[in-house]
């Protein structure tokens, strides 16, 4: 089979010539990350935009603990070409790209400065908007490694993480094959979603010849909080989502059930990228009482605090009992649900509410794009879901899954690691 051409941005422009070396302002990145690499931190610092700027250095990548933004674009993409080394070349782009982009500057030359009678270095819709907060994380699907028949693609099978696992389909999902699994994935984050999508539209455009795109998904409105800083959001169906999330200042939980560990070999500082596109009944949840919605979560909907009484990070108590004996809790209910299954299991919760307009009968298409990562989805995500998708009324009668994708997110990168074609890569340790 004859190989697909390297990865060029754009026709007549090499690689080199586009990424260029990094820079001032990537350097300037990298030694901010310096002190925030050793305990795997991402601190904010304030652009002259006045929008934030988080290093793409670190133990761990950006956009897992990092403080959520309210603007996601994520997007899944399949490998078309058969060469190990294009596929290289492609991560070692993307990497150079992220740090350029995270810091708040135009792709190679971007918008001026480069050949009038070529297509410009960077697509130019974000060019003076600042970083935003842009935080962009990279992760590899199982097919990568091997495909469905067992095949091993570009050399990778003997580093397949036993971790990184194929979802199996859970009672009540309703999956759109076009919006299932994926080789590779970034997820990009940010303040303004001018800025989320202008870097998965120029790493998307910068694949072309080596991935394209299998699906994407714009979200809005965190549904979750990642550091104690952050208030408890809300999601389409007016509820505070994620109370018992993990939150970043939460280190020796994180490290249990997030990061994965010294025995986790080139995945060492990774973790595990879990992705549900749910949708949301609203027509028929509109329609529930009050006193329903609220018996079907455990939940009051104006102050979040749990039907047992108290305030909104009150625990719950499943054996408080009403005057007529009837549990104040409803043991079906959500709250109840994730309590009992759970057992003491955790993850680090990371979605956005989505609106992809109406369907064919003129119902709003719009729900959650659920996000969590952790360190092993087949001990922490299976049994909960399997759990929920059976026996929680609220999930079993309003909600849908449509989507589903389980992806390993590799570390970050040191803070003194040079990049660029001949230089370190997101993903590198795979290829060792």
């Amino acid at each position: 089979m004859t190989a697909t051409p390297s990865p060029q941005p754009t026709p007549g422009i090499s690689r080199r010539a586009l990424l260029g070396t990094v820079g001032a302002g990537a350097a300037v990145a990298g030694a901010a990350a310096a002190a925030g690499y050793l305990g795997g931190s991402h601190q904010a610092t304030q652009s002259a935009h006045g929008g934030a700027t988080y290093p793409f250095f670190g133990q761990h990548q950006a956009g897992i603990i990092t403080p959520q933004q309210d603007h996601m674009h994520f997007a899944a993409f399949t490998v078309t070409t058969t060469s190990r080394d294009e596929l290289i070349a492609l991560l070692r782009a993307w990497t150079q790209a992220a740090v350029q982009l995270t810091a708040g500057q135009d792709i190679g030359r971007g918008i001026v400065g480069g050949s009038y009678d070529a297509p410009p270095e960077d697509t130019g819709e974000a060019h003076g908007l600042g970083a935003s907060g842009l935080t962009l994380t990279f992760g590899v699907g199982r097919s990568l490694f091997v495909d469905a028949d067992g095949t091993d693609r570009f050399g990778l099978a003997a580093r397949l993480p036993q971790e990184l696992i194929d979802l199996p389909h859970f009672p009540g999902d309703t999956l759109d094959p076009q919006r299932v699994g994926g080789d590779l994935c970034i997820q990009a984050c940010a303040d303004d979603p001018i800025v989320a999508t202008h870097a998965i539209h120029n790493l998307a455009r910068m694949a072309f010849g080596t991935a394209s795109l299998a699906w994407d998904q714009l979200g809005y409105g965190r549904t979750s909080a990642t550091t104690r800083a952050q208030d408890t959001p809300r999601n389409l169906m007016g509820f505070k989502d994620g109370t018992n999330n993990l939150r970043a200042e939460d280190t020796e939980l994180l490290d249990r059930w997030v990061w994965a560990n010294a025995d986790a070999g080139w995945m060492e500082g990774g973790t595990y990228l879990v992705a549900r596109r749910i949708r949301i009944l609203t027509t028929t949840w509109d329609r529930a009482s009050l006193r329903e919605q609220e018996t079907l979560v455990g939940r009051t909907k104006g102050s979040g605090a749990p039907l047992s009484g108290g305030e909104e990070f009150t625990e719950p108590d499943f054996e408080a009992t009403g005057r007529d004996g009837v549990p104040l809790i409803d043991p079906t209910s959500h709250v109840a649900m994730a309590h009992e299954h759970q057992s003491g299991v955790r993850m680090l919760r990371r979605g956005y509410n989505f609106t992809d307009g109406a369907d064919e009968l003129g119902r709003l298409n719009a729900g959650l794009f659920f996000v969590a990562f952790m360190r092993d989805a087949a001990t922490q995500f299976v049994p909960l879901q399997n759990a929920m998708a059976k026996h929680d009324v609220m999930t079993v009668e309003y909600l849908r899954s449509t989507g589903s994708a389980v992806f390993a997110v590799p570390p970050g990168l040191p803070a003194d690691a040079t990049v660029g074609p001949e230089g370190h890569f997101i993903g590198e340790g795979m290829f060792a």
